[in-house]
């Protein structure tokens, strides 16, 4: 292998392993402003306003992604904590009759919505990190509650029936 090569080769991975580590919030967010966090992280996906006048940044990491980050800010605009929302505990959280905005603000933007048969909703479905190929989804109704939620697996866990030959 020629120095030219190993170099590109060394340059390309050394972007894509920045570019993932860059994604996560700083482990001490203290004094880091919004603009700091945003320059950091990039806009945040949605913004919402806290009942202590506060706000929380919204950041998912797209379909694919499999964490979706809540940065929690202070009335002036600084960091007080982040929280990485796709977890087990807060899928067992989700119940029928839920609205689905209230799902909206523990899960954050789904990492993909299907459109069901007949007018009968959608269903959300979120990526998270798990030894199992799975994700969490929810079945959204017409009326815009929960109908149902649990487990499923991604198209990308498809696997081709096996033959098996006799001997």
């Amino acid at each position: 292998m020629s120095c030219v090569y190993r170099w590109r080769v060394l340059v390309i991975c050394s972007f894509f392993l920045t570019a993932c580590g860059s994604y996560l919030p700083p482990a001490d967010l203290s004094n880091m402003s919004r603009d700091q966090i945003v320059e950091r992280l990039g806009q945040p996906e949605m913004q919402r306003t806290m009942a202590d006048g506060g706000s929380r940044l919204e950041f998912p990491t797209g379909p694919r992604g499999k964490q979706t980050w809540f940065v929690y800010l202070n009335a002036a605009g600084e960091a007080l904590r982040s929280e990485q929302v796709l977890t087990e505990q807060n899928f067992n959280r989700i119940t029928p009759g839920m609205t689905q905005d209230a799902v909206r603000q523990l899960l954050g933007r789904p990492g993909e919505i299907r459109t069901l048969a007949r007018s009968r909703g959608v269903v959300w479905s979120y990526r998270y990190e798990s030894p199992f190929c799975q994700w969490f989804q929810v079945e959204i109704a017409a009326d815009l509650s929960v109908r149902s939620a649990g487990y499923g697996e991604p198209p990308e866990c498809d696997r081709p029936n096996e033959i098996i030959i006799p001997n």
